[in-house]
């Protein structure tokens, strides 16, 4: 059976896509110099940081001796990250002899914020001038209540009670593979649609984010004034107000989409109307990976395949429901149980086993979530034991590399591949052969990493 994945790219990923000349438009912001360093490896980060106050091109083979002979793997991985972000420029002379120099808006731009610092283009409003501002806890409610109306419009739209504001094309542009249509039926879920509900929130915001900044250019605006401005918005306070009309044109209609789905609210005054940035809009910047933005779980799954879930939300109800049957809904409480029926028509729909055990896992109720498991053993066991009644064997097109001419070379490759997500299979043992197998999706990528290691 063929299984979909959805990889939801955060911000970097998005910047490494941008042409040249719009790359280094981003970065004369400093606010995008510092999230692009938060969110480089580490060693990347000592790379940058070493070389801020050089002027002069710096050759590979010093580079090399900066780090110890076990980090040759890290250090490749690096300083690929660091050449398809263009902060490092990649050159090679005569002497077939590679330097890079650091991007100079770059450097220029990081070092006056680490040296003097940098303001943010609007501070927040006076507490005389605002109204009662929301508190922690109501702004925390707003911004859940508003991601859970777009999410139940986004799948059902005959589930929802209170429309969200968002625009039918838009809406569009983010159903664009989440579901799909046949003539005269109604739109359906497609497999992609299925995995997206069963992310965690901050996956399912980088994915909307990334629909919505892949279709900018059709609304006529920037894609790189676009990341620029949600970069520059992930530095704002949460829960403080800040001034519209400090805004362009097009950061208030980005502004009035972003309130529809919860990442800021909108404030009226007298005189002055303002937006008020939640946890959802501050995270922006932060790795897909950060555990603090995960909301306290509500799921409790027993060892007789008994599933409780203590929650108001109409769309916890909707997601429940793609894998097991959901028996009764109480006010306060969804009861329900993990069947082979439910668990097989979750399969068809291209949801896998260890999607629906991380999702169990992942929102478990705070009374079980500190067991270790906090699901059953039997159930994930048998989970996964129903997932491969179906598939007995999985077909995933791929490349087979080998006659690598050096472990280096090898190792460097196997890294590279796993950093995309890419690396199928690896025979590290046989030093003669050494092959491994990539993703055909990514082949792309490995053949311009074995070009840029032979010049």
């Amino acid at each position: 059976m063929p299984q979909v994945r959805i990889i939801a790219k955060n911000f970097m990923d998005m910047v490494a896509a941008l042409p040249a000349m719009k790359l280094d438009k981003l970065y004369e912001n400093a606010f995008i110099c510092e999230a692009i360093l938060r969110s480089l490896p580490p060693l990347a980060k000592k790379y940058v940081l070493q070389m801020l106050c050089i002027e002069v091109p710096v050759t590979a083979k010093s580079m090399e001796e900066w780090v110890l002979p076990d980090g040759v793997s890290k250090h490749r991985v690096a300083i690929d990250r660091l050449i398809q972000l263009r902060i490092f420029t990649e050159t090679v002379d005569r002497k077939r002899e590679t330097t890079y120099t650091l991007n100079p808006i770059f450097q220029t731009n990081l070092k006056k914020l680490l040296l003097y610092g940098v303001v943010l283009p609007r501070e927040p409003m006076p507490s005389n001038v605002t109204v009662r501002l929301p508190s922690s806890e109501d702004l925390e409610a707003f911004a859940l209540e508003q991601w859970e109306c777009f999410l139940l419009q986004l799948i059902n739209s005959s589930q929802i009670e209170r429309p969200s504001n968002i625009s039918s094309s838009m809406m569009k542009i983010f159903q664009r593979g989440l579901l799909s249509q046949r003539d005269k039926e109604a739109p359906r879920l497609t497999e992609s649609g299925f995995q997206f509900l069963l992310m965690d929130t901050n996956a399912q915001l980088w994915y909307i984010i990334r629909e919505y900044i892949s279709n900018s250019e059709e609304r006529g605006v920037d894609s790189a004034d676009l990341i620029s401005f949600l970069l520059e918005l992930s530095f704002h306070v949460t829960g403080e107000a800040y001034n519209i009309n400090t805004l362009t044109e097009v950061q208030k209609n980005t502004i009035k989409d972003l309130a529809d789905l919860g990442l800021v609210k909108l404030q009226q005054g007298r005189k002055d109307s303002w937006f008020i940035p939640s946890r959802l809009a501050t995270n922006l910047s932060v790795s897909l990976t950060d555990s603090s933005s995960r909301k306290q779980g509500f799921v409790v799954v027993e060892t007789n395949f008994r599933l409780y879930a203590y929650s108001t939300s109409k769309l916890h109800c909707e997601i429940l429901r793609l894998f097991s049957r959901v028996e009764y809904q109480l006010p306060n409480l969804i009861v329900g149980a993990i069947t082979k029926e439910s668990l097989y028509s979750a399969f068809e729909n291209g949801i896998t086993a260890d999607q629906i055990i991380s999702f169990l896992q992942q929102n478990a109720h705070p009374r079980v979530a500190e067991r270790v498991p906090s699901v059953p053993e039997n159930v994930t066991d048998q989970i996964r034991l129903w997932e491969t009644d179906l598939n007995r064997v999985e077909m995933t097109p791929a490349y087979h590399y080998d006659g690598f001419p050096s472990r280096d070379l090898f190792e460097g490759a196997s890294d590279f591949a796993r950093g995309y997500n890419a690396l199928l299979w690896e025979d590290p043992e046989d030093s003669k052969k050494m092959s491994l197998v990539v993703k055909a999706e990514n082949h792309v990528h490995m053949r311009e990493y074995f070009s840029r290691q032979r010049q």
